[in-house]
């Protein structure tokens, strides 16, 4: 009765429309009031320690706050730049460039919305003027834009880590081959789509302009050696790489390519100045300058914008862990678990039910309220079959990718029918033929583990574990 009553309560809330988060709380203290001995002041303390005993959740605001100075900051604009210089000149380059381009901002950014906006924003246009299909661009791009929480640091495998409290690092290890390999198979695609169709190629640039280009965006490409580095390295802690993340975004941003901020129009060196006194009169200037730029109106916008996302994300969080303390408190994935490992369900078989059922929760909810919501009841009965639970995650994820790009609430979808002004039936129309390729790649995931668990293993060895 007690778990009838909270799934019939939370499934009643989101078909008439409630926000998800109001409706995980509603039915979780409802359900606490009717058959819990628990008191109201218990649940607002399991709403507190959501929050204040996962110290992994930390890092969310962090890279919510360094995604959104780099999302204004043209970091995006240059890794564009980059990676059209790199790949551009192959026939159908330019869409293969947006795909590395993708590749490249997601492993500043951890979101996949953020990543679709930054880099859809600028290269659907030119892909058009280029001669492309308008409608091949926005369907690459949506997809592409999906490695946003695949390749780490991903916000998504950050809430999968607080559910199940695995790993975060081990996490951010098991995406980085999945990453690569899922932006590998979709610049295949392209490729192939382009000799098909005579897509154009880009004049090959020349070592020296490619320089350049790398060069330029060395301010971006830095942030992935210092985030992933340090936590791949044992340096620092996910929550801790993310903190360093929004402070250098921050100098990036305003102080290194100076798009947003006080001193954007200001020259870094005066006229006749040796460069010796120009480093030496910045430097003597910087505290003043922090202060300017603190109390800019674009930054302070940058960093309102961060807090609302913010702020929205852990509301979600805090009301999602209110409902697992239930589940958890009548044993509900334990009863479920009993039942399916007595039933004789073969760990194969158990894997085709999870993809199913996050792929239908795909379509109607945000991935870090399904995370939250289904990781607790779906990684106890992994672990009695013996799945490893960070393969689980990882497959959690792949099936939050695809979620961000089906109807009504793929959030990818929104996004790109917002820059091309299209209507939300020809987006989906464009991104389907590509979607199928993220579909493939599931199932390999699914049932090739080491896809997934070869780089936390690899280092594990190392280490000595």
């Amino acid at each position: 009765m007690t778990t009838f009553t909270l799934f019939i309560l939370l499934f009643v809330c989101m078909i008439i429309g409630m926000p998800i988060a109001i409706a995980l709380g509603f039915a979780s203290m409802t359900t606490i009031l009717l058959f819990s001995n628990d008191s109201l002041a218990s649940v607002a303390l399991k709403l507190f320690e959501a929050t204040s005993e996962h110290y992994t959740l930390l890092a969310i605001p962090f890279f919510i706050l360094s995604s959104a100075f780099l999302s204004t900051g043209g970091v995006a604009r240059r890794l564009i730049n980059f990676a059209m210089d790199s790949v551009g000149h192959i026939r159908g380059g330019l869409a293969m460039a947006s795909v590395l381009a993708c590749m490249l901002f997601a492993a500043v950014s951890g979101s996949s919305p953020a990543t679709v906006a930054a880099i859809g924003s600028i290269v659907i246009a030119g892909m058009v003027r280029s001669g492309y299909p308008e409608s091949l661009a926005a369907g690459v791009i949506a997809n592409a834009g999906t490695l946003g929480i695949l390749i780490p640091p991903s916000i998504v495998m950050l809430v999968y880590a607080a559910a199940t409290e695995v790993s975060a690092s081990r996490m951010f290890m098991a995406g980085f081959i999945p990453g690569i390999m899922m932006g590998t198979i979709l610049m295949i695609a392209i490729y192939i789509v382009a000799r098909v169709k005579n897509l154009p190629a880009q004049a090959y640039p020349g070592c020296k302009k490619w320089a350049i280009s790398a060069l330029k965006a060395t301010g971006g490409l830095m942030l992935i050696v210092i985030v992933l580095g340090s936590i791949y390295g044992g340096v620092a802690s996910p929550t801790e790489a993310a903190s360093v993340a929004a402070i250098y975004a921050f100098l990036v941003s305003v102080y290194g390519y100076r798009d947003i901020g006080p001193i954007k129009h200001q020259a870094w060196q005066n006229e006749g100045e040796n460069i010796g006194s120009a480093v030496a009169r910045n430097l003597m200037l910087f505290p003043v300058s922090i202060f300017k730029s603190v109390s800019d109106p674009e930054v302070r916008q940058v960093l309102k914008d961060a807090a609302k996302v913010s702020i929205m994300l852990l509301f979600i969080i805090a009301n999602a862990m209110l409902f697992a303390h239930v589940l958890t408190t009548e044993r509900i994935p334990h009863m479920i678990a009993e039942s399916i490992v007595a039933y004789g369900l073969q760990p194969w078989a158990f894997l085709v039910v999870v993809n199913i059922l996050l792929l239908i929760a795909g379509n109607f909810m945000e991935p870090s309220a399904i995370l939250l919501i289904m990781a607790p009841i779906l990684f106890p009965i992994a672990t009695q079959l013996g799945i490893d639970p960070i393969h689980l995650g990882i497959i959690m994820v792949v099936n939050m990718e695809i979620g961000m790009l089906t109807p009504p609430v793929g959030l990818n979808l929104f996004v790109t029918a917002g820059i091309t002004g299209k209507s939300m039936g020809w987006v989906i129309k464009a991104c389907l033929p590509w979607l199928s390729l993220l579909l493939f790649f599931l199932i390999l995931i699914t049932y090739i583990p080491q896809i997934s668990l070869f780089l936390p293993e690899y280092f594990d060895r190392l280490n000595g574990y």
